[in-house]
């Protein structure tokens, strides 16, 4: 359950960190947020059914239960987030983009609005499947606090930064800034999760110490003859009744070793040492530093990759395509495509190559309680029985976990051929040695590129896809016909500009800029059958009427020339040099051409 949920919060806090808040929601307010109201109804509406199909129900049930509307409330967040644009209404929290945690935490908070819904209907079904009454505030709570080691790492780093960035410090803003920044930032995110994180857990998850007896002092003696040392907790998750056990803490004295009350209950003295055999083994091989480690190289990946893909999506074609074939902006386009790319490179990475590692080291972990115990019967007995208790769920696989019936079958192939034992150790260490160095080799690729290079070319084609999605929605403004047939000029596509230029003259007639470029193009275009001297004297006089400009005044003395009345453009240029001294040598060569050259022999 706790893995299902870190893949949600994983999920939750990307499309929340990856969305931007809109100058103004896309539904105006007055219908946006009665509409959200209306879908946390209607989640509601269905979490109501599905725990009334599920009374009378048992824990397998109830779990598969909570993952379905977990499913659905993490993809009713994200369509609420960017249809009804969320974020535009949790900006103020940052005090002005100053600490921009607490707008995370406000989109957070809003998924477990989502959480709160399903839980408050849980609760029935939750009291008869374990056998314990709540109050609804108190069950909700529970819950949260069930969830919020989750996310805690996360506000931290995303406090500290925030917290650094406010210090009035200009080296440390640009060590922040720079590659060094990171570094810094997941520094502490690690002294966090060294030092504070394990107590802060233990008293989220209500974890007390094992009472004194004579099963504690076995475990406390087992313990050190392995060279182990760690605080003994008991972990009331879900009443105890789920039969489970957990290493927490990197640092040994703030180490805690978890055990459910319903394991101590089921197992043996034997098959408890088993199952504590296989938590040791997650310590004795490194696996917590390991799983930090494969954070760091997500995060490692992730943050390379965002840097290139905006360019990699503008520089192809089927970005292109896909703004033709839908009516949507292609700056939200853009931003839509590395979002989803993006989560998919995060679904993907911990969903194959974090589960492969989890999946192994969890065999690994086995292996070492198997070799320790000298024996597999009491491992064996255990997943059996923790098997057969959780509602037999022995082929039931995960992604994070080998089923335990594939546990059992590899055990036992390990005791017929021992030699299993050291090929899967190599065969993680190989593994992790292909995945640092693809990770080191990807990374390094990904830096080589540079982004400028991908979009060479693309550029003008990103901006003539705005400016027509700009012209559809504005079709009165003139402004951005006349800007999409500066750009098509600048291109040399005389045919389009033209066409942009006559569209922009008919909105504005009298806008100058209008005038002057469209009477430039009548008098420079390189396909001669689109000249026009006449017709181009005519709009830069009417430019020229409303606007006294070096540039717009050049324009009128060409036309003069075109149309062979040198002596008015002469005048004209030097009116334009009288207004702009800084551009005296262009204009004196311009002046030159109109007395020695014929125009249309020799176009500008």
């Amino acid at each position: 359950m706790i893995y299902n949920n870190l893949i949600y919060f994983l999920v939750v806090i990307f499309l929340f960190s990856a969305n931007t808040a809109p100058a103004r929601p896309g539904i105006p307010p007055v219908y946006g947020l009665p509409l959200f109201a209306l879908v946390l109804f209607l989640y509601f509406l269905t979490c109501v059914r599905q725990y009334q199909r599920l009374l009378p129900g048992s824990a397998a049930r109830y779990f598969a239960a909570e993952k379905k509307l977990s499913i659905l409330a993490v993809l009713l967040f994200a369509a609420s987030l960017y249809v009804f644009d969320l974020k535009f209404y949790l900006q103020p929290l940052s005090f002005g983009g100053r600490l921009p945690v607490l707008e995370d935490i406000g989109g957070i908070g809003i998924f477990f609005i989502f959480l709160a819904l399903m839980w408050t209907r849980a609760r029935d079904a939750y009291e008869s499947v374990f056998q314990r009454s709540y109050g609804l505030a108190s069950f909700i709570a529970a819950h949260i606090k069930i969830n919020l080691p989750i996310i805690l790492p996360w506000l931290v780093i995303s406090l500290a930064f925030d917290l650094l960035a406010l210090l009035p410090l200009p080296g440390l803003q640009a060590n922040l800034n720079s590659p060094w920044g990171d570094l810094l930032v997941f520094a502490v995110f690690v002294f966090f999760l060294l030092l504070f994180f394990p107590p802060l857990v233990r008293r989220l998850w209500n974890c007390t110490p094992m009472p004194p007896g004579r099963l504690r002092s076995e475990i406390e003696t087992f313990c050190r003859q392995q060279n182990f040392s760690s605080e003994i907790l008991i972990w009331p998750l879900f009443e105890g009744r789920v039969m489970t056990a957990a290493i927490m803490g990197i640092v040994p004295r703030l180490r805690y070793l978890l055990i459910t009350p319903s394991l101590l209950d089921a197992m043996s003295t034997d098959e408890l040492k088993a199952i504590l055999a296989h938590e040791i083994g997650h310590v004795k091989k490194k696996h917590l530093l390991l799983y930090l480690a494969l954070f760091l190289g997500f995060s490692v990946l992730a943050g390379a990759v965002s840097q290139i893909l905006p360019a990699v999506i503008v520089g192809s074609d089927l970005f292109y395509t896909l703004i033709g074939h839908f009516d949507v902006a292609p700056e939200t386009l853009l931003t839509a495509l590395v979002a989803t790319s993006l989560l998919v490179i995060l679904l993907v990475y911990f969903r194959f190559i974090f589960g492969y590692f989890l999946r192994n080291f969890e065999r690994q972990a086995d292996l070492y309680a198997f070799r320790i115990q000298g024996g597999s019967t009491a491992l064996k007995s255990s997943f059996e029985k923790i098997a057969l208790l959780s509602g037999n769920i022995r082929n039931q696989k995960s992604w994070h976990h080998f089923g335990i019936g594939e546990r059992i079958d590899f055990i036992e192939q390990c005791e017929r051929d021992r030699g299993k034992i050291r090929a899967h150790d190599r065969k993680l260490h190989v593994g992790l040695l292909v995945y640092f160095l693809l990770l080191a080799l990807a990374v390094g690729l990904v830096r080589q590129v540079k982004p400028e290079k991908l979009v060479a070319g693309y550029e003008p084609r990103y901006l003539e896809a705005v400016l027509d999605r700009k012209v559809r929605q504005e079709p009165n403004n003139g402004l951005w016909p006349l800007l999409l047939g500066d750009l098509m000029q600048e291109q040399k596509l005389e045919g389009r500009a033209m066409a942009a230029y006559e569209k922009a003259l008919r909105l504005e007639p009298m806008n100058p800029e209008i005038n002057n470029n469209l009477a430039w193009l009548l008098l420079t275009a390189q396909n001669k059958s689109l000249r026009d001297p006449v017709r181009a004297l005519q709009l830069a006089r009417t430019a020229a009427s409303m606007k006294k400009q070096g540039y717009i005044l050049d324009t009128l003395a060409v036309a003069y020339w075109a149309n062979g009345r040198r002596g008015e453009a002469i005048a004209a240029e030097l009116e334009a040099l009288r207004l702009n001294p800084e551009n005296r040598d262009f204009y004196r060569r311009q002046m030159e051409k109109f007395r020695y050259r014929d125009w249309d022999q020799a176009p500008p």
